[in-house]
């Protein structure tokens, strides 16, 4: 159908049973449109202040649905928001999704499609205009979503709009700074959102913060799994200034929080790759959680529970992670989005609880045997990660060695043992540890013992490589005295050519352990005139 048809049928005096008939079929032939023609661009802009005006009056349901779906796929187009983007026009849409009126309750079903399509319509416009976005803030939007919010608690049949409503939100804490932390401070809206993802998930509490875990229950609908994503992402949003938690308050609700994203990580989703977006926004929720409340991840056994186990505590959750972060690792792109939140994750609770460290590094960093490979070849997780150590983005390859340090201790020798020291050279050389030695982070004093294999094989352990090699023949061997220094002046005048040409910078170590220009390395070492003089 031609715009120009809409926009006669919207203008015209043929009443709103013509405009929605003529709009239906609008709606239908523009459903998957998302590109428009600029030369329509006014058309657009009337047709969109035609479809409001109707919407001001009292018209049938049936209507109001049509003229909001052709709003909504017109909001897809930043350009025709100038008209729409006004304070009258939101608070129509506004009052259309119930976010005006706060003593009705959400009873009559068949408003239900209406108050979907208007959030729908003000998730469009909210998130294409910067003038909406300002006017949110004016008009109290982010209240009016809470108390909306408020009332789909424990009603049946309103979950689409619980799911626009907290895509809403989270939009808005998205775009706009200050309306994060009115839901922050003034809306408490940590704890209303919390609620809402434990509903999503159908969490069933056995004690304080542990939930029922029913290993036959089936897994959450589409509806469910939507509603709980957008609610990891609105939390995600308010929460990202929590590192600090200064009260007994504030650390109750994040570890009511932990566990429920514990719950989160062993639930399912429809499909396998709705599992996997769920838990990728609990990964990422899980990173704004204060580490001292991540202790909540594990919980002691019970007498029925036969999940995965370490020293008598139920490790399915940090397992559920570890499968998360090896197939990531296997996607092979997008590191720094998918792969860098769940590795800092592993590393922060790695350092701060002793449980979770020994069970991470019995499964990524098992007893050595065979070491007749170099770190980085095969297909064990350690062999993934050592190949990380060398990734060509900054980020991954600090986060990778940093994981694979802490679960070493911080401790270099140890490092060195299963990735070898020109995998490692960059975060030695980064963390001043070149000279060996260890971190400055304290770990429980346990002592890793070495298998026999790795015994007998550890003194031909080639160390800048880190595996077995076969001793090779030395070239030196059958030179005589004239062509080996011969040869050695020929290297020394090449580094030198390079050197003064600036295409290579020979370097030293400090005593520190830091790198530093060769010059002012070996001057460090050079003992004073005084200290070198003969005494009396």
């Amino acid at each position: 159908m031609e715009l120009g048809a809409a926009l006669e049928a919207v203008e015209g005096c043929g009443g709103a049973e013509a405009a929605e008939r003529v709009l239906a079929r609008y709606n239908e032939e523009n459903r998957t449109i998302f590109r428009f023609d600029p030369a329509d661009e006014d058309k657009r802009k009337k047709l969109c202040e035609g479809i409001l005006n109707i919407l001001e009056k009292d018209t049938k349901t049936s209507c109001q649905v049509a003229c909001l779906e052709a709003l909504r796929i017109l909001s897809r187009d930043k350009k025709v928001l100038v008209p729409v983007t006004t304070k009258r026009n939101m608070q129509i849409l506004m009052r259309l999704a119930k976010l005006v009126t706060t003593e009705e309750p959400l009873e009559r079903a068949s408003e239900f499609p209406v108050i979907v399509e208007a959030l729908k319509c003000l998730c469009n416009i909210i998130f294409n205009s910067t003038v909406a976005q300002k006017l949110s803030l004016e008009l109290n939007l982010a209240a009016t979503l809470c108390r909306l919010l408020d009332k789909c608690s424990g009603q049946q049949c309103v979950g689409d709009i619980k799911c626009f409503v907290l895509r809403l939100l989270f939009l808005l804490s998205l775009l706009h700074t200050d309306i994060r932390s009115q839901l922050r401070q003034e809306l408490h809206g940590v704890q209303a959102l919390t609620q809402a993802l434990e509903s999503s998930l159908r969490v069933r509490w056995t004690e304080e913060y542990r939930a029922a875990e029913d290993r036959d229950r089936p897994p959450l609908s589409l509806q469910e799994t939507d509603c709980a994503i957008e609610a990891l992402k609105a939390l995600f949003n308010v929460t990202l200034d929590s590192w600090n938690v200064h009260s007994k308050t504030e650390s109750h609700q994040f570890r009511y929080m932990a566990a429920i994203l514990r719950h989160c990580l062993l639930t399912t989703g429809p499909t396998e790759d709705k599992t996997e977006e769920l838990h990728s926004n609990a990964v990422n929720l899980l990173s704004n959680v204060p580490v001292s409340c991540l202790d909540v991840l594990i919980s002691p056994l019970s007498q029925e529970e036969t999940d995965i186990k370490y020293n008598g505590m139920n490790m399915g959750a940090i397992q559920i992670l570890l499968d998360f972060m090896e197939k990531r690792i296997d996607k092979g792109s997008s590191y720094r989005e998918g792969l860098t939140p769940v590795l800092s994750l592993l590393t922060e609770c790695c350092r701060t609880h002793r449980n979770i460290r020994k069970f991470i590094k019995a499964q990524v960093l098992p007893p050595l045997r065979d070491v007749s490979n170099r770190p980085e070849v095969g297909t064990t997780v350690r062999n993934k990660l050592v190949r990380l150590m060398t990734h060509v983005d900054l980020g991954v390859k600090q986060i990778a060695a940093e994981f694979l340090f802490v679960l070493c201790k911080e401790r270099v020798d140890s490092l060195l043992k299963y990735t070898g020291y020109g995998n490692a050279a960059g975060l030695l050389a980064a963390r001043g540890l070149l000279a060996g030695g260890r971190g400055d982070h304290w770990y429980s004093d346990d002592e890793d013992t070495d298998t026999e294999e790795y015994k007998s094989a550890k003194p031909n352990i080639n160390l800048i490589t880190g595996h077995l090699e076969e001793p090779m023949p030395n070239p030196m061997d059958e030179m005589t005295e004239e062509q080996k220094e011969y040869e050695a002046m020929k290297l020394v005048n090449m580094f030198d050519k390079l050197s003064r040409d600036e295409l290579i910078k020979p370097m030293g170590v400090r005593p520190d352990g830091t790198m530093a220009p060769l010059e002012e390395a070996v001057s460090q070492y050079q003992p004073s005139k005084q200290d070198s003089s003969d005494s009396d």
